[in-house]
């Protein structure tokens, strides 16, 4: 069927997805509780939205649609607090982090759904291997032109959104030596990377769609695995390389990061987006899954090699610079990140004090709920 319209939406308005985990209280492995988790959950009134992920080892969570941090971050607690009630009756621990550090692949369920069981038809183990957890972050838009202008400008920036949210440097029970190894999954996908380069949403809607298509490849702009892609039945860009955090404050400091730029790019201040921006892509981008924030980046425009820590520094200078109110708390909480690190380098710490790969998950929960027990 052909591409939906672009639904106008409210320019920067800000919503957030967050796949989560679903660990064993008892032995700190994931557990397939997802059915059970969901049937208590639909007995009382949920603060967003909640529904199954393709294995029952996770969840995914939703926010409503928000103006501004403030408001995106109470609603994260009041979701976080109402997860934690439930796994508590169940038995079951609820955290972030991009992957599971011990969990066997080929012991997950997919969960029963029509378009789950498709996707593990379509591409047998790699669907329970997408065992891995992330954040979504969308962002409203005017029109479609604007969502494939964002759309590209951000390409220089998602190495700062996977260094900063990086969270998942172990599996099967070895570091990686990555800093964000859940990416590594997803670029296995065919239909993964970045989206095709144009800033008009007629050539999108009636070139490259209509194209794609009438291959048969795709049906939907959900079978687009992109960095980012364009949401027309929402009026949004999401972005989807972010791991999900450890604690829902550094969830929405990333959105919030997210907004300020959105908000600079829309002043067309930097020189617009070009194909060629997309040479130096990929090399970021393993720079910043594999580094972190000790990765060097080439910046698209001049070719400049630069610490990734550095030109975080930078950006976040320079948005505080122009910032609105909203702004200031998820940009000190980030500078906060760039300074002591990111929630990968925390787990690794974890686990060489605690001395397991346990050690880390039993960590992993405590962040989660802290502000819970508040």
């Amino acid at each position: 069927m052909p591409l939906e319209p672009f639904k106008s939406s409210a320019p920067l308005t800000l919503g957030v997805e967050l796949e989560l985990q679903l660990v064993s209280l008892s032995n700190l492995d994931l557990i397939d509780a997802s059915p059970d988790m969901l049937e208590l959950l639909a007995r009382r009134r949920f603060p967003g939205n909640v529904v199954p992920e393709i294995t029952e080892s996770m969840i995914e969570v939703s926010t409503d649609i928000h103006t501004d941090h403030g408001g995106l971050l109470a609603q994260l607690r009041q979701i976080r607090d109402a997860l934690v009630a439930a796994g508590d009756r169940l038995n079951v621990g609820v955290c972030g982090g991009g992957t599971h550090p011990f969990q066997q692949w080929s012991e997950r369920k997919i969960f029963s759904k029509p378009r789950f069981k498709e996707v593990s038809l379509l591409y047998g183990y790699l669907a329970k291997q997408f065992t891995i957890f992330g954040q979504h972050i969308h962002v409203g838009c005017a029109c479609g032109d604007d969502a494939l202008y964002l759309l590209h400008s951000l390409s220089r920036y998602i190495p700062h959104f996977i260094a900063l949210a990086a969270s998942s440097p172990f599996v099967q029970r070895k570091d990686t030596l990555f800093n964000s190894a859940r990416l590594n999954s997803v670029f296995a996908f065919p239909l993964s990377g970045r989206a095709p380069f144009t800033t008009s949403w007629t050539d999108f809607e009636s070139g490259y769609f209509a194209r794609m298509e009438h291959t048969g490849i795709v049906k939907s702009m959900k079978d687009f695995y992109w960095d980012i892609r364009p949401k027309p039945e929402f009026g949004t860009i999401e972005l989807r390389v972010c791991d999900t955090p450890l604690t829902v404050e550094r969830a929405a400091a990333l959105a919030g990061y997210l907004q300020a730029l959105c908000r600079w790019l829309l002043e067309r201040s930097e020189p617009p987006p070009k194909e060629d921006d997309y040479l130096v892509y990929n090399y970021n981008r393993f720079q910043a899954c594999r580094f972190g924030l000790d990765g060097t980046v080439v910046h698209p425009k001049t070719y400049e090699s630069v610490s990734l820590r550095d030109d975080i520094q930078n950006t976040l200078r320079l948005l505080a610079n122009r910032m609105v109110p909203s702004d200031a708390q998820p940009l000190s909480h980030l500078g906060q990140v760039v300074q002591i690190g990111s929630d990968a380098s925390y787990l690794r710490r974890q686990y060489r004090e605690r001395g397991s790969s346990e050690g880390m998950v039993d960590a992993a929960i405590g962040n989660f709920r802290e502000r819970a027990e508040e």
